[in-house]
């Protein structure tokens, strides 16, 4: 009979356990506000428990401490009952254990635990359970009983699942604060967007400083007070500031004022240059720098000065400075944050002056790192085959081919002022590394290539390479960025003196391209696998003509439709190559070789013939009016002849106006801006749309979309992929943007009904995607306009 009760007391203390959570999770549903579900969590729950004495607290990280927000307790007076340590460190008394430990902890008797740390009413025993969403300590439950031995294993039981809860709770209310706060920091950027754009499209433009300086006051002044405003350039080589703008008190000085260095040093501009850290000063932090003796007052003192160092080019860097005389505005890091950005405008359009001005190419070194560039590597290579003849036998030549890992990120995130001074600082590091004799060649962007001459053992290759690897180890402060190189490269020999030394270049490039592969900072040589993998790219190569002069290619057609009703509107045209011996070949293996080797210009022509064909056979056939789009690639934007192509391509088929329009890439565009801006506005008559593909994920940049007349953009798949109730911030920007620019929006990649459900919400116009239709042969393809999907 024991036993019976036993077990049914046991039953009732389960199902008790029970219903709280039950109550506790249904609660969670409908509190959304953190200081609310904390005082639930004490008032509600704890306290049911039959506790005495709870407080939970949030830590604070970055500080090691944790902070009391909720609490319950027996109080011994008529007023509200209070902790007496709203604040405890990680190391102290059991509560900061728990903190540190991320382990709980249940105490029959505290008086015999030396982590006990009393409190204004002493407990003698205690439970503590940690707050933890996926490793993370979001805090602690702290909860003490003044009897010994009151808490059990199953009150611990209880207790680890309501932190449970409630940990993933807090990381959801946090979660959508963070989100809510990125929203509103997009709308805060919109408002901006007007005057960067006029900026942006001013340094693309300008063609005289002095005009630029004026126009760019001009905008400046939108967005911030400059009673006082100035620009001044300062040449290192014959240590002379020339002020190139000023504006005192709203009156210009048209003339150029050049200070020597003596007359200089006493200025707040020269302490800036000499920084090289801008500086935000009110007038009492102004005094301050004149009384630690950094400059002296120059004319009349300000209520808040705010400068900008920026650099043109090893000899050339300069100052931007604003001032106000109103004591009612003080410029912030809003403002210092634009003039930085404003720098950069200057900074880009100089740099393009001082290049126009220039009277001399240098035909066989780079211009930014001084290094040997691609002619004179090769014509070196050539002379060094030729030696070979005259070299003792075992003497042979090494090509080293380096490409910096991740150095489009660096120039993304931080500018391609902080890049350039990068790969500066590189180059510097590995020419300290290598031979007199060796010959340190920029290829391009960020690859580099070393020849190593006359080697006569592999491991003078191998310890160039560990010298270069311990180089680059260390990180390199760039203009206040603590930034880690990093670098792939590919190992190729010559010792014959029939050896070509493009081939040389080339067979060190697929061995870099096989490192590269492989992770960063790894070292490949070139071998018989990587010969192989040439050998069936220079198939591919060969076999392109033929496949485009027999007709071996194919356009499959995916739909794109209305995200509103999922009508057909049209269609994007996607290759196909059914290769007579290789059988079907990859897009992705084909459409990389002839961009490298050209040949992408005869295929898209064909394809885009192909594509005209497949309309007008729908157009005799009583099919209404539908848009194919064909991928095309960046190299017809560079010259004028893809106008006339296309007229006589829609002259040859006689399609209806609009009826074939072209996709491409974002970087495609801005290579050649002007002349890009020409073709466009040449196919306009034939009312060709053009769509940019995989928006958001390569350059994105204001200035360029503004001018160019662009009429789709298509949200890359990578975004849509994240979709889920609600658009995300970025989807929701990339919208605003193209509503403001009056632009239609494809989705690609609409895989699940949610993904279209969410973009239903939303005022993004078409779609396409696995979920509605895979890319169909054209008879296939025809079958989905009549109906929706």
């Amino acid at each position: 009979m024991k036993n019976k009760i036993d077990l049914s007391s046991a039953l009732e203390v389960k199902t008790e356990q029970l219903s709280i959570i039950n109550q506790f999770s249904s609660s969670l549903l409908q509190l959304d506000r953190l200081d609310e579900l904390f005082e639930y969590a004490t008032t509600e729950v704890v306290k049911r428990l039959g506790f005495v004495d709870c407080v939970i607290y949030i830590a604070d990280e970055k500080n090691a401490t944790l902070h009391e927000v909720a609490s319950m307790g027996v109080s011994n007076s008529a007023s509200d009952y209070s902790i007496e340590r709203s604040i405890i460190n990680f190391n102290q008394g059991i509560t900061g254990y728990v903190a540190s430990t991320g382990r709980a902890v249940i105490s029959g008797d505290v008086s015999t635990d030396s982590r006990y740390i009393a409190d204004a009413r002493p407990a003698r025993s205690e439970l503590c359970v940690p707050l933890i969403y996926k490793e993370k300590i979001l805090g602690v439950i702290d909860c003490e009983h003044p009897v010994h031995n009151y808490f059990t294993d199953a009150h611990l039981e209880i207790l680890t699942t309501v932190a449970h809860l409630l940990s993933a709770k807090i990381n959801h209310v946090n979660t959508v604060e963070n989100l809510q706060q990125t929203v509103s920091q997009l709308n805060t950027a919109q408002k901006l967007e007007s005057t960067l754009l006029q900026i942006a499209n001013l340094t693309y433009q300008a063609n005289d400083l002095d005009t630029f300086l004026e126009s760019l006051h001009g905008i400046l002044t939108n967005l911030l007070r400059a009673d006082n405003f100035l620009v001044a350039l300062y040449d290192k080589q014959i240590d002379i500031l020339d002020i190139v703008y000023i504006v005192e008190q709203g009156v210009r000085s048209n003339a150029h004022k050049k200070i020597s260095k003596e007359q200089l040093k006493n200025t707040a501009s020269y302490y800036l240059l000499n920084s090289e850290q801008p500086l935000l000063l009110n007038k009492e932090e102004y005094q301050q720098h004149i009384q630690a003796g950094h400059f002296k007052m120059v004319g009349r003192q300000s209520e808040s000065w705010l400068g900008v160092p920026f650099k043109v080019s090893d000899n050339i860097s300069g100052v931007i400075v604003v001032q106000s005389y109103d004591k009612t505005h003080h410029y912030d890091d809003h403002d210092l944050a634009l003039l930085t950005y404003v720098s950069r405008q200057i900074s880009l359009t100089i740099d393009r002056q001082l290049s126009r001005q220039a009277l001399e190419y240098r035909a066989l070194h780079d211009e930014l790192t001084g290094l040997a560039n691609r002619s004179l590597l090769i014509d070196r290579i050539k002379h060094a085959i030729l030696k070979l003849t005259r070299t003792p036998k075992g003497t042979y030549h090494a090509l080293l081919y380096l490409d910096l890992d991740r150095f489009k990120s660096i120039n993304d995130s931080l500018g391609h002022e902080v890049g350039d001074h990068f790969l500066i600082a590189i180059c510097k590091s590995i020419k300290a590394t290598i031979r007199n004799t060796d010959t340190f060649a920029r290829l391009g962007g960020d690859e580099f290539s070393i020849l190593m001459e006359n080697i006569t053992h592999k491991n003078q290759v191998t310890e160039a390479l560990k010298r270069i690897k311990k180089a680059l180890a260390e990180p390199l402060n760039i203009d206040g960025h603590l930034l880690q190189a990093s670098t792939s490269i590919g190992v190729a020999f010559c010792d014959n003196k029939n050896d070509k030394a493009y081939k040389l270049l080339q067979h060190a490039d697929a061995a870099m391209y096989e490192a590269k592969s492989n992770g960063r900072s790894q070292v490949r040589f070139f071998n018989n696998t990587m010969r192989k993998k040439l050998k069936s790219h220079a198939d591919i190569e060969n076999d392109l003509q033929h496949g485009i002069e027999h007709n071996e290619f194919e356009l499959y057609f995916q739909p794109i439709f209305t995200i509103g009703d999922c009508h057909v509107v049209g269609f994007e045209a996607l290759v196909r190559w059914h290769h007579p011996t290789k059988g079907f070949v990859p897009p992705n293996d084909f459409i990389p070789i002839a961009e490298n080797t050209g040949q992408i210009i005869n295929l898209d022509l064909h394809l885009l013939e192909l594509a005209a064909k497949q309309i007008s056979t729908w157009q005799q056939q009583g099919k209404r009016f539908l848009r194919i789009t064909v991928n095309v690639s960046s190299r017809h934007f560079a010259s004028l002849d893809f106008v006339s192509q296309i007229h006589a391509i829609y002259n040859t088929y006689q399609l209806p106006l609009g009826s074939l329009c072209l996709e491409i890439t974002e970087s495609g565009l801005i290579e050649n801006l002007e002349l890009a801006t020409k073709i466009i506005e040449g196919l306009s008559p034939l009312k060709v749309k053009l769509c940019l593909d995989d928006f958001g994920t390569g350059y994105s940049a204001l200035g360029y979309l503004h001018q160019l007349p662009i009429h789709v953009l298509k949200i890359d798949k990578s975004f849509i992929d994240h979709l889920k109730d609600t658009p995300t911030p970025l989807v929701d920007a990339i919208l605003s943007l193209a509503s403001s620019l009056e632009l239609d929006v494809v989705a690609e990649g609409i895989e699940t009904q949610q993904q279209l459900t969410t973009l239903q919400q939303t005022k993004c116009n078409y779609g396409q995607g696995f979920l509605k239709a895979k890319p169909l042969p054209a008879c296939q393809a025809i079958l989905l306009i009549d109906q929706p999907l």
